[in-house]
């Protein structure tokens, strides 16, 4: 059963004074593509995040957010005394690099000194849920996810299977039309050779007859019936009904498939056999638009 490479999950997490809001979504992508927006002091998790990320997933451009809300009344505050030293640190080299090229500088505004990340901080910022709680809690919402995939994952199983039976359809179409143009295409040849060959005595039959076998090669289509009812049709269904990741090679069989049908129209010289090629071309442009989504 395939997967789809759009999902999305959410939950909310309260304990401790805390709201924790957790938001995973994904979109079809070419590899696996890992956003992670994550609070500043929580970046020790982007490692063991991101891995169970890497072994859940194959493909798509996935985003992963964590906001965390705090009822701070009454909680002491905090000065972090290292973390102070190290903006006001960081405040003095950009105003000495300044002043070496003439820029003016304004003072730093005690207010947003105090405001930047890790300067103060409250009780329950410094506990905090422990990284076994929060990765917990990814874990449940990861499953929810995956669910949402494997959902999208069905719904893109019914469409693709309808649009494989239509292509199937399409090429027994293609090959009774194919046929029909053989017999209805000897029947004008055998009157025009007739006319020809009334109207001139100079016309060679044998090298008329040779010129027409290489005209009936040209605009044969055996061939690209026989790999689209042989190979690639039996291929898509053995890829939809196959395990894991099957996007890229779904992809390909496109191609193939597209590849056929162009030269099929190009070699019809029918107008039946050429409608049925662009109703082919149709479905395929279809079904490579599915394709995209499939993980």
């Amino acid at each position: 059963m395939v997967n789809s490479m759009t999902g999305y999950a959410a939950r909310d997490v309260a304990s401790d004074g805390t709201l924790r809001s957790w938001d995973l979504r994904s979109v079809n992508g070419r590899g696996l593509e890992m956003r992670l927006r994550l609070p500043d002091r929580l970046g020790r998790l982007e490692i063991p995040l991101r891995e169970r990320l890497k072994k859940a997933l194959a493909r798509g451009s996935v985003t992963l957010t964590l906001r965390i809300a705090r009822d701070d009344a009454g909680k002491a505050v905090t000065l972090d005394d290292a973390a102070l030293a190290a903006a006001l640190g960081a405040l003095d080299f950009v105003r000495r690099a300044s002043e070496a090229q003439g820029l003016p500088v304004a003072p730093p505004d005690p207010v947003r000194i105090l405001t930047m990340p890790g300067v103060m901080t409250t009780a329950a910022e410094e506990a905090g849920p422990a990284d076994e709680v929060l990765l917990a809690e990814f874990d449940a919402l990861l499953d929810a996810f995956l669910a949402s995939r494997a959902a999208e994952g069905r719904a893109l199983h019914r469409t693709l299977s309808d649009q494989i039976d239509s292509l199937d359809r399409l090429t027994a179409q293609a090959a009774t039309r194919a046929a029909a143009r053989t017999d209805s295409a000897a029947d004008r040849l055998a009157a025009n050779l007739a006319r020809v060959l009334g109207a001139s005595a100079a016309v060679d039959p044998d090298r008329l007859a040779q010129e027409l076998a290489v005209l009936a090669v040209k605009s044969d289509v055996t061939e690209e019936i026989d790999r689209l009812a042989g190979a690639h049709i039996p291929a898509a269904r053995d890829l939809l009904s196959g395990q894991g990741p099957v996007g890229r090679r779904f992809d390909f069989l496109m191609q193939e498939f597209n590849r056929e049908a162009n030269t099929l129209c190009s070699k019809s010289g029918d107008a039946a056999l050429t409608q049925t090629g662009l109703d082919l071309k149709v479905v395929i442009d279809q079904m490579r638009e599915q394709v995209q989504n499939v993980e």
